[in-house]
């Protein structure tokens, strides 16, 4: 719901009225928001996501980039990775990049969190000003690929032959918070690799991470500079494929009864035969690795049949932030943990669907 204002009014006297409309709509309506309001948790499927992402653009930034010229569509979404056409003054503009990645992404990000990522697949050497074009009086400038955005310097540092990557920077690129991320690169559920450029990319390194759902990659040139770039399909499959220890883990989970449940991290780690320190920091990762596919077939999240011995039955905190990454959390008038007592309920319920 957007809700506008002349410049003359003041959003404190308005308060009141935007309240009070809200209110009489809901009591007036069985359907306030129309009868194509999604139900609570449902995750949008990739037809959906196109939808409201053109409509995020329509209704918002659409109507600032035509003040220059410029204009925003979606081509396609597969998998929720939205693809982006750029056109008119920002086909070949060389802001277009931080048009697309500092104001558009965000806007989307936050009205549709099904996205998993969003491409730019604009032809800007077409533009009547294109940034990759040929360099007067030399050679061309070579093309670069579609997702080619620059890396804040201070994100990326080289100490003894190795690069270090800030996790603030990176989890935001992963879809997780920083201490999830540190907790997964521990427990091996986010791996890292780096290639070395030969031939003609003699003198670059690509990094790839990859957590148990989505991949990240960057090119480093010589001079330090680096980019953001495609990941290679091999690790982007790897990425999909998911661990072994979350595999194990809906195994177990699957098997059990609904006496059985719920059962405590610690119970948990133990019947995966993990008992060193950092042990729970895996069984988590992994559960939220369980959520993600659980999530893409829109069935209740098995991970809520596990809880914290310290929070008197609830689910970690990893548990509710996934759930929102995720596009599913807490419906309106919704705590926590009523929201996972009802992810549970569905959980047990399937169980004994199975039984």
């Amino acid at each position: 719901m957007t809700v506008v204002k002349t410049d003359d009014s003041d959003w404190t006297a308005l308060k009141g009225q935007v309240a009070q409309a809200i209110r009489d709509s809901m009591a007036r309506f069985s359907a306030p928001l129309g009868s194509e309001a999604r139900a609570v948790g449902q995750p949008r499927n990739d037809a959906e996501i196109r939808l409201a992402v053109q409509g995020v653009l329509d209704s918002q930034a659409n109507l600032a980039i035509a003040s220059h010229g410029g204009h925003v569509s979606v081509t396609d979404v597969r998998d929720g990775v939205v693809s982006m056409l750029m056109s008119g003054g920002c086909q070949g503009c060389a802001s277009s990049a931080a048009t697309l990645r500092g104001g558009v992404e965000n806007m989307i990000r936050a009205a549709v969190p099904e996205v998993r990522d969003i491409i730019d697949v604009t032809d800007h050497d077409a533009g009547s000003n294109p940034y990759y074009s040929a360099a007067p009086d030399g050679p061309p400038i070579p093309k670069r690929p579609l997702l080619y955005r620059p890396v804040p310097p201070d994100a990326i540092s080289r100490e003894d032959g190795q690069f270090l990557i800030s996790p603030d920077y990176l989890a935001t690129r992963l879809g997780m918070d920083a201490e999830t991320l540190r907790a997964g690169l521990r427990s091996g559920e986010v791996v890292s690799q780096s290639e070395a450029g030969s031939g003609g990319d003699a003198g670059k390194t690509r990094l790839i991470i990859r957590s148990a759902h989505r991949v990240w990659a960057a090119e480093i040139a010589a001079d330090g500079a680096a980019h953001e770039v495609p990941a290679p399909r091999a690790a982007a499959v790897a990425a999909a494929v998911g661990s072994t220890l979350r595999d194990r883990i809906r195994a177990h989970l699957t098997s059990l009864s609904a006496a059985d449940v719920p059962m405590t991290y610690g119970k948990l780690a133990r019947a995966m035969g993990l008992y060193l320190p950092g042990s729970i920091a895996k069984v988590t990762q992994a559960l939220e690795a369980t959520m993600v596919e659980d999530a893409k077939n829109e069935v209740p999240f098995l991970a809520s049949m596990v809880v914290g011995k310290a929070a008197q039955g609830n689910a970690a905190k990893g548990f509710h932030l996934q759930a929102r990454v995720l596009g599913r959390g807490p419906g309106f008038g919704e705590d926590d943990r009523s929201y996972h007592q009802r992810e549970f309920t569905g959980a047990v319920a399937m169980l004994k669907g199975r039984g």
